[in-house]
């Protein structure tokens, strides 16, 4: 790819200005308040509520991150989930309530999560199979794995690794540094690095980019293992919250589509090449207001998903509108 290229998308990513997602957070949270005062119990602006919906928002929130990466390279991940499944109950095992098993079992999850990404990588990039059908297949090989080895919870995490999931430093959890903190590198990358580079050029046209001399298929590959590592993450932090791992947590959470769906909320075209992570985090922060709202307002567990659902079909049927506007 040529330097004059690379300088013009460089200067397209690193303008990281505001998305308007974030005003759509604003309106969503200003609903939320006015319902709460009027039906619920008019609480939700209060220190705690708002904290732990934040605390609420942290596992999706780091493996979406993760899912922005893939999706910007046109790419997506349907196996994260049954991942962070894997992550929980084998850290768990392999923790065995010892602290001094942590740094080994951590690295072994890490491990399995980076072999994980890397063989979506190569599935999508070097076998060109259909990134859906590709990832969808790795997940339901970790869910057999997964539920021929275990039934239930195994193991146990030690108390100082819980602080991951309970602790605080200073009035701020932990775990809400921790997402801000994986939120602050993955926007780093996209706007100052040359991967970050390649991903938004890779995501705009495979082709001309491959043509123009990058290794499209490594910066597909790295993607994966990016967004494989983002679940591992995730699955460490829910298993410090739940002091133990089980098959379920990954699936039951929905991590996959709600990660996808709030990535297109903030605004990352499901196309590719266009968005970003900070939008990202105002897409989950969305959910995380409409889950605190249902929650004051006793909507009903059934509801609350068809509701959420609704939600997804208007925001991408938002995106499809404003493409095609701005194709014509």
């Amino acid at each position: 790819m040529s330097a004059t290229t690379l300088t013009n998308i460089r200067i397209r990513v690193q303008g990281l200005k505001i998305p308007p997602v974030y005003g759509i957070l604003v309106v969503v949270f200003i609903a939320a308040v006015i319902l709460d005062s009027i039906f619920g119990r008019g609480q939700i602006t209060s220190s705690t509520i708002l904290t732990n919906m934040v605390v609420r928002s942290v596992a999706l929130g780091i493996v979406a991150v993760g899912q922005t990466f893939v999706m910007l390279a046109a790419s997506i991940d349907l196996s994260v989930a049954y991942l962070i499944s894997v992550t929980a109950v084998m850290a768990s095992y392999l923790m065995q309530g010892d602290p001094d098993r942590v740094p080994m079992a951590v690295a072994a999850v890490f491990g399995i999560g980076a072999a994980v990404g890397l063989i979506n990588g190569l599935i999508v990039s070097k076998l060109k199979v259909n990134p859906f059908i590709a990832t969808l297949g790795v997940g339901l090989v970790l869910k057999g794995i997964l539920n021929a080895s275990f039934e239930t919870f195994v193991g146990a995490v030690p108390r100082s690794f819980q602080s991951f999931g309970y602790d605080a430093i200073g009035p701020v959890p932990i775990s809400i540094l921790v997402l801000l903190g994986v939120t602050a590198l993955g926007a780093f990358v996209l706007s100052r690095t040359k991967f970050g580079a390649h991903l938004y050029a890779v995501g705009g046209n495979e082709e001309s980019s491959r043509l123009s001399g990058l290794r499209t298929d490594r910066v597909i590959i790295m993607a994966h293992v990016i967004c494989s590592l983002t679940a591992v993450l995730t699955g460490l932090f829910i298993v410090s919250r739940l002091r133990s791992g089980a098959p379920w947590v990954g699936p039951d959470g929905l991590y996959d589509l709600e990660s996808i769906a709030a990535v297109v909320v903030g605004g990352t075209a499901l196309s590719g090449g266009r968005g970003g992570v900070v939008g990202t985090l105002a897409g989950v922060l969305i959910f995380g207001v409409l889950d605190t709202m249902f929650n004051q307002l006793g909507v009903d567990t059934f509801l609350k998903q068809v509701l959420r659902g609704a939600i997804i079909i208007l925001a991408v049927a938002s995106y499809t509108i404003r493409s095609r506007e701005k194709a014509a």
